[in-house]
């Protein structure tokens, strides 16, 4: 029998980034930190790009301390949210050290963006290899290199290895503990028997393991507040303008840029300059869409915030989800009550046009006011924040409480 060969024609579509789309995308993601960090790669590469410092204009960012911390102590939200960074400015700040590969920090990026509030993955890895079109085996590999962040668990697919990853941190995943990790359904039952025939592990071995996963966070990302202000300088600037809000650019918080057109690599530098005009543009045609949506927030704090999803501002603006998503993603912008992260003012409709993000407002400034010898419970915090007809659950007061880092009834209590 002899074999024949065939010579045969088919069409098949692939996306590749580009290394122009690959720029395009990082000066969109970037804040004004990395933005200056691009720039002056870029500077040292084409000599034709020239870089200069902007000196602020009388009444700009020098810094303003007013725009750094709250105004007073009426609004605890601001209050609480400036005792550290939120979690998307940790896990930004942190990426480069974790993920020092070019290639890599493309997909870490990807990751980051797919992180819930919980600090889990809300995406499964698979789509997030389908979607940059690599093997799914990479980006597991960069997802191991970012799960070494502090505080572990954050990077998770699921709560067994959230506590997976604390307890290795911890020195605690032995196989007993492996065992118990992945048998959930009898931990949370309380069956040490089944557990103990399951390990070959005594019950008192079982019980102390149980007291060391109940010391664990099943939620990690919770630690960081929604609302914390960065602690530098922001990258836009909002102020009362006739009847509306005005956003602009902080331009002292970039380096200013100068083209000359007979020096070697000009044609480089005219790209780059029309990569950042584009990127400016873009920050502020969506910021200027989310504060006029916010223009309560601005006039009354963060306990006005409404409903707004990135993907109702997308279709608003004629952009992709997964463009607001970057343009936002580390973006500070400095406001009459202190420096908010952009992507702080999205958040789900509890009902009644009220925010999640506003009630955590209103469940701070109830707590704050609240007499510290009769604290009130959950299901009373409930009924007040439904007091103007949004129907919030005792567990839902509990979920914002453990997240604003405030502690139950009986732990507030002052005599």
């Amino acid at each position: 029998m002899t074999s024949r060969f065939r010579i045969g024609v088919s069409q098949s579509q692939r996306l590749q980034l580009s290394s122009g789309l690959h720029a395009a995308l990082r000066v969109l993601r970037s804040d004004a930190a990395g933005l200056a960090r691009y720039l002056d790669e870029q500077a040292a590469e084409a000599p034709a790009l020239t870089l200069h410092p902007v000196l602020p204009a009388p009444g700009d960012w020098l810094p303003r301390w007013s725009g750094v911390l709250p105004r007073g102590c009426d609004d605890l939200a601001a209050t609480l949210a400036a005792t550290g960074p939120s979690l998307m400015a940790h896990v930004m700040q942190t990426l480069p050290l974790l993920v020092p590969q070019t290639r890599h920090q493309r997909i870490a990026l990807s990751l980051a963006e797919a992180l819930e509030p919980t600090g889990w993955l809300g995406r499964p890895l698979s789509d997030i290899a389908r979607e940059l079109t690599l093997p799914l085996a990479e980006v597991e590999t960069v997802l191991a290199s970012l799960q070494r962040i502090d505080p572990p668990g954050l990077f998770a697919r699921d709560l067994a290895e959230c506590l997976r990853l604390q307890a290795a941190d911890a020195g605690s995943l032995d196989p007993v503990m492996q065992a118990m990790l992945a048998r959930l359904d009898l931990v949370a039952s309380g069956d040490w028997a089944a557990l103990a025939r399951l390990t070959g592990a005594s019950e008192s071995q079982i019980h102390a393991r149980f007291r060391t996963i109940r010391s664990f966070n099943p939620k990690p990302g919770t630690a960081f507040s929604p609302m914390s202000s960065p602690l530098r300088e922001p990258d836009l600037i909002v102020r009362q303008a006739g009847t509306g809000w005005e956003v602009t650019l902080n331009r002292s918080s970039l380096p200013g840029m100068a083209l000359n057109p007979d020096a070697e690599g000009a044609a480089r530098a005219r790209e780059v300059m029309k990569l950042v005009e584009s990127r400016n543009t873009t920050l502020l045609v969506v910021a200027q869409a989310v504060l006029t949506h916010q223009a309560a927030a601005l006039n009354q704090g963060p306990g006005a915030l409404r409903p707004l999803t990135m993907q109702a501002l997308a279709q608003d603006l004629g952009l992709h989800k997964s463009t607001i998503s970057r343009v936002v993603a580390g973006t500070a912008v400095d406001t009459p009550h202190g420096t908010w992260w952009l992507r702080s003012l999205f958040s789900a409709d509890m009902g009644a046009d009220t925010s999640a993000a506003a009630l955590q407002a209103r469940l701070a400034r109830l707590i704050a006011e609240e007499d510290p010898s009769q604290p009130q419970g959950d299901v009373a915090l409930a009924l007040a924040l439904s007091s103007n007809g949004t129907d919030v659950a005792r567990r839902t007061v509990a979920k914002y409480r453990a997240a604003l880092n405030i502690p139950p009834a009986h732990r507030r209590r002052k005599t």
